[in-house]
């Protein structure tokens, strides 16, 4: 119980001293860096949704071909191809997510 008192402490201190870096006022960046944020936001976006598209249709096209070759396992390989859908398109999001962070500035 004593380690986990001592480990609690010491996180509340460490957090704590962290407490005044968040306290700054985030200053606009420069207007010609302004520029590179966004043209790299919109790059990072197009890579993201190109290759994001690219894996959607391997995927699609691996479950079509598995259950064409076995139909009776049709239902086991359309969840595992919607879940890696859902995780391929994960990155498409998280990557959109990032850009309306770094674009807000």
């Amino acid at each position: 119980m004593k380690k986990v008192t001592a480990l609690m402490f010491m996180l509340f201190v460490s957090a704590s001293m962290a407490l005044p870096a968040f306290a700054q006022a985030a200053e606009k960046p420069p207007e010609h860096v302004a520029r590179w944020i966004v043209l790299a936001a919109g790059g990072s976006m197009a890579i993201a949704a190109s290759f994001c598209g690219i894996a959607q249709s391997r995927v699609a096209a691996a479950a079509c071909e598995g259950m064409a070759r076995n139909p009776s396992a049709a239902g086991a390989i359309r969840t595992a191809m919607i879940l890696g859908l859902v995780f391929i398109e994960t990155l498409a999001l998280f990557t959109l997510a990032i850009v309306f962070a770094k674009v807000g500035y």
